[in-house]
């Protein structure tokens, strides 16, 4: 077992992901790079290394429990625990209609890596993080998520109805409470990272952000120290109602 800090990031061959492995290596955190394309993994681990960066690749599919197992048995063989969980991974799916428009499959589609995916690899990973001195949970959420601001008329969110995305990251920021109550009282904190409009492929790199940008909000909440909150969702402003 390490004194240096162990940070697991699923999604992190790219966009925010990508950017939050860096900018926790460059705080001297060991990165384990999750990816479910393990040639594309292997790639942004040996370019954050070339870099100086403690970073290796990790095949994580977020979709299939039988690999978050699998993975968390080489992350106890490797280091012994995890101190940081980043669940990075999400998808907005392939549906653009409308509400009424929508079927059970294509919420389904976007549950899979968004939702369950978070829970698959949270429940295998656990275990390691209750190893950590100061175990960190942080769920990649977003503001359309958030039900006080997409219910009310004045809000910039009045106009945005994406049913699959938007009640996925509804549901995550539901579990994200549920884990932060369980695990009250122990060294580990769970909270939501809302990275604003991040351009990545997830939307078609329109957002006004840049990852590195969007990476801020997490790599804080990666690193909080023992007054930090838990259970919460932050933004670069601060907290945002759920």
């Amino acid at each position: 077992m390490t004194d240096e800090r162990i940070a697991l990031i699923t999604g992190a061959n790219k966009g925010i992901g990508l950017a939050a492995a860096r900018q926790l290596g460059e705080r001297g955190v060991v990165v384990i790079v999750g990816a479910r394309d393990e040639v594309l993994g292997k790639q942004a681990a040996d370019a954050l290394a070339a870099d100086g960066i403690a970073a290796t690749p990790l095949r994580l599919d977020v979709t299939d429990p039988a690999g978050a197992a699998e993975a968390a048995r080489e992350i106890e063989r490797r280091h012994g625990r995890l101190d940081i969980l980043v669940n990075n991974a999400g998808t907005a799916g392939g549906f653009t209609g409308a509400p009424s428009e929508a079927m059970a499959a294509d919420l389904r589609e976007v549950y899979e890596t968004n939702v369950f995916g978070v829970v698959t690899v949270t429940h295998a990973m656990l275990p390691l993080l209750r190893r950590s001195p100061a175990g960190r949970i942080v769920n990649l959420s977003s503001h359309v998520g958030s039900l006080t601001l997409n219910s009310d008329p004045g809000s910039p969110l009045a106009g945005v109805n994406m049913i699959a995305y938007q009640s996925s990251k509804t549901a995550l920021n539901a579990i994200t409470v549920a884990y932060a109550k369980e695990l009250r009282g122990t060294p580990v904190k769970v909270n939501a990272a809302l990275p604003g409009v991040v351009a990545t492929d997830i939307n078609h790199h329109r957002g006004h952000r840049t990852p590195d940008e969007g990476a801020a909000i997490v790599v804080r909440l990666a690193l909080l120290d023992e007054r930090g909150p838990s259970g919460e969702c932050l933004a670069d402003e601060g907290p945002v109602p759920w």
